[in-house]
């Protein structure tokens, strides 16, 4: 059986990330990048699929913590024996990659297990492995993965095994190594020095946000800290989650692969790093964004691999179950060649955003710009996917609309006031305006609606204010808000839309609360805007993670996870009910 989404933390390197099981399990881990084959799949899966444990043999009481403000884990575990303590880290990424367990003994004597099931294709195919004095070695493909430890190992069945006993006060070492298969066998790293150096790492990296800048410091910080893991160290790129196909409804088949890059995550994510102090990310973002685009604004996609590459064909494994017996699993993304008319306005509105943090506009965004508006005055009025990017017929969505009315006013700061493309797209702006508050409103239920003619709330529309498309309190879009608030609410979260009640239902999609809070902040209602951070807060897991979705009758998180746009939101809503930010809709 899976183990319960919280049940995991985060390691990364920069470059890759793994999940690691409270019970001493690592679950998954794609290498040697975000998006590269899975070794490690019991996540999706069973143990068979590909796992390395490391904990007691005899059952043992868990408690853990990441030490301080840093990306090392720290697991305790407590058996009759003693205890025993298990650090998980990946230093920073040089020339290889390396995941490093280190054991030690805090009291009495402990007996270990320790199995390594290295499966390559997803869950499907194990490598060829030998084993040798100080470890094993294990080849598929261009891949070669090398372990060494302080205790023999043990080839059974295709999987790496290991017996020892911990005393207190000793300390074992073991790390796995990613390198080509063809290249030359990289020098063993000395584990103690690199858990020195990511722990210093990690600490002059957030050590660079004010955390007196807001009410709360904690979850900023580990918010900062789990997008900074997601955000591939050499491109900028931030991809949406690490992990694929978990589910947004229980056992069902809304299973999509996050590892790549959005753009209409843009805004958030540059937003989210400049009110924080990182002006460094932010621009590392905005030029990932300027090369995944280049040239051709017009065939610009929704998503992007995380070093700009824009080929996310989608098939499904069948060799693994799948979480929870969620099916299929998928890798790749086939929305990605969806047309969504929004994602024009979300990348002006980032590149504006950009240009009034201080961030220098070049040559090449100038121009980029221009293609996006002149592209975006061809297509604005046509149908597209919508945000949530529906697999159904294309519509008119109330949201996508609002924002090319957001791409034509983010067009119009950068023109000078006799520049002959300004009063065209005046005339487009308020031409977009009036259709989207003439035919995104519905009348007779008194509020904006999902799409043009429907009867459908969406707590997309939350996003309108926050863009600047109507003020918060004009009086249609506070009737939107409270039409959301009581029709959308589940348990004191926000879902996307309205629940079947067929047991089909997603969780409640906790980005949706906190964009409802910066919604009440905008209104003046900052105590109901801060309960609802503090109810998206307090359903994060012991070490402060977020998924994408919260099963309110379950109790439990569920989609991809953690989740790059919960984590944004939490950081830019915490900071603007903190103070004064630098918010998309011009304050």
């Amino acid at each position: 059986m899976s183990k319960p989404i919280e049940d995991y933390a985060l390691i990364g390197d920069g470059q890759t990330a793994a999940l690691v099981a409270r019970d001493g399990s690592i679950d998954w881990l794609c290498w040697p990048d975000f998006d590269s084959d899975a070794c490690l799949c019991a996540l999706l899966g069973e143990a068979e699929n590909g796992r390395w444990l490391i904990a007691p043999h005899e059952p043992a009481d868990v408690e853990r913590r990441y030490r301080g403000d840093t990306l090392v884990l720290e697991t305790t575990f407590r058996t009759d024996e003693g205890s025993v303590r298990v650090t998980d880290f990946m230093p920073i990424r040089g020339r290889h990659s390396d995941l490093v367990r280190i054991v030690e003994g805090m009291s009495g004597s402990v007996a270990m297990a320790f199995e390594l099931r290295l499966r390559f294709d997803y869950g499907a195919l194990p490598p060829w492995c030998e084993t040798r004095a100080d470890g094993a070695v294990a080849t598929v493909g261009q891949h070669r993965i090398i372990l060494r430890g302080a205790a023999p190992v043990t080839l059974v069945a295709g999987r790496i095994e290991a017996g020892f006993t911990v005393h207190a006060g000793e300390t074992r070492a073991f790390v796995l190594t990613c390198t080509a298969s063809w290249d030359l066998e990289p020098e063993p790293i000395d584990a103690r020095a690199a858990l020195e150096a990511t722990l210093v790492h990690w600490e002059r990296w957030i050590g660079r946000f004010d955390a007196g800048r807001t009410n709360w410091p904690d979850a900023v910080k580990r918010s900062l800290l789990t997008l900074k893991a997601m955000v591939h160290q050499r491109s900028g790129g931030l991809i949406a989650a690490p992990t694929t196909s978990l589910p947004e409804a229980p056992a069902g088949d809304m299973n999509w692969d996050y590892r790549y890059s959005w753009l209409r995550d843009a805004t958030f994510t540059l937003g989210a790093f400049i009110n924080a102090g990182y002006h460094e990310e932010a621009t590392a973002w905005r030029d990932w964004l300027l090369r995944a685009i280049a040239g051709a604004p017009d065939e610009m996609r929704i998503m992007y691999r995380v070093d700009g590459s824009r080929h996310l064909d989608e098939w499904t494994v069948d060799a693994l179950p799948g979480y929870r017996e969620a099916r299929p699993v998928r890798i790749g993304n086939a929305a990605s060649t969806q047309v969504q008319i929004d994602v024009y306005g979300e990348v002006l509105d980032t590149l504006a955003l950009a240009r009034r943090a201080g961030i220098p506009a070049s040559e090449h965004q100038e121009a980029t710009e221009a293609g996006i508006v002149a592209h975006l005055e061809r297509v604005w009025h046509h149908r597209g996917s919508g945000v949530w990017e529906s697999r159904g017929q294309p519509r008119q969505y109330t949201y996508s609309k609002a924002m090319c009315w957001v791409g034509f006013d983010r067009a119009l700061d950068r023109l000078q006031p006799k520049d002959e493309a300004r009063g065209r797209l005046e005339a487009l702006r308020t031409r977009v305006h009036a259709e989207v508050c003439r035919e995104g409103w519905n009348a007779g239920l008194g509020t904006f609606t999902q799409s043009y003619g429907s009867h459908a709330l969406d707590a997309s529309l939350l996003l309108l204010p926050l863009v600047g498309f109507l003020p918060a309190d004009d009086p249609r879009m506070a009737a939107t808000i409270a039409r959301i608030g009581a029709e959308l609410d589940q348990g004191g979260f926000i879902r996307r839309t309205r629940a079947k009640g067929d047991g089909t239902d997603e969780g409640a999609f906790l980005p949706c609360s906190l964009w409802m809070a910066d919604c009440l902040r905008l209104q003046g209602r900052g105590d109901e805007a801060a309960a609802y951070l503090e109810r998206v807060l307090g359903v994060a897991n012991d070490v402060g993670l977020l998924s994408e979705e919260y099963d309110v009758p379950g109790r439990c998180l569920m989609g991809n996870f953690p989740q790059a746009l919960t984590h944004l939101a939490v950081v830019n809503t915490a900071l603007s009910l903190s103070g004064p930010v630098l918010d998309r809709g011009g304050g």
